[in-house]
């Protein structure tokens, strides 16, 4: 593993069982050999349909699958195997998910609480007003409970809280849905700096321009697996795309025509 390097993901299978009407079972594998890096200092994209499965990788990631799952694969953090043991100790710490839903939020605790995850401490508060500050919250906004936020907000204080322990990996699920445009790139700029003041930033995501605007390298989630890697020039310049997916991606975009993938063209 390079120097750089400080997650991968190697041979990633999740699949899981669905119950239909009665004892009918469904058996879905919605993460199909996937394998990928992220490396400190870059913010990657892995860019994918809603509803395609990316957000089971952050899960997996994270260790937080759902009960029905099953994962088969190696993931390593930091040149070593990332077992339960291992990430129990870096979950939250240096290790953190800033997730898809605001829902994540706590609707009976003040936002400083959920930000400082319970401590009290002066370092703990002081921490907790710096985080704020930093992305333009005033600090009355420790006392405000979560429906008091509006989405941007609640999208910021969500970030606090991943960034309270410092972590070296950030994973993004889908950050800025329900965001306008303008509050959208302020949250992806936010992970930008974090990549550029050393973290490793792994964002998943289903807006390609967004991820043109602030990522290192794209990575294109397709049935199952990461089918093609890109730099954003590939896609601004329309070279290099080997993929008929990641093609119609780019003929997909505004200043393309807005022309709609279509299956059988793969």
């Amino acid at each position: 593993m390079g120097n750089g390097i400080l997650l991968e993901i190697r041979d990633l299978h999740i699949t899981f069982t669905q119950y239909d009407r009665g004892l009918k079972r469904r058996h879905l594998h919605p993460v199909r050999g996937l394998g990928c890096q992220v490396e400190r200092g870059r913010l990657t994209a892995i860019v994918g349909a809603s509803g395609s499965g990316k957000s089971l990788l952050a899960h997996a990631i994270m260790g937080i699958l759902p009960y029905n799952c099953r994962m088969e694969g190696r993931i390593y953090y930091d040149g070593q195997l990332l077992d339960e043991k291992r990430l129990a100790a870096l979950r939250g710490n240096e290790i953190a998910l800033v997730p898809q839903g605001v829902s994540y939020l706590d609707p009976m605790m003040r936002v400083g609480q959920q930000i400082r995850g319970g401590r009290r401490d002066a370092a703990a508060q002081e921490t907790c007003r710096g985080l704020l500050e930093r992305y333009g919250l005033g600090p009355e906004t420790e006392r405000l409970y979560p429906f008091q936020l509006s989405g941007g907000m609640a999208r910021r204080v969500l970030i606090a809280s991943a960034l309270m322990g410092d972590p070296r990996l950030i994973i993004a699920d889908e950050p800025t849905p329900g965001l306008d445009a303008h509050t959208a790139r302020r949250v992806a700029g936010h992970f930008k700096e974090l990549a550029c003041e050393g973290a490793a930033v792994l964002l998943i995501t289903h807006d390609l321009e967004l991820a043109l605007e602030c990522a290192d390298r794209i990575l294109i989630f397709y049935e199952g697996n990461i089918i093609e890697e890109a730099d954003p020039g590939d896609f601004r310049e329309g070279k290099n795309l080997k993929e008929p997916y990641t093609q119609a991606l780019y003929r997909a975009m505004p200043e393309n025509g807005f022309h709609v993938w279509e299956e059988a063209g793969r």
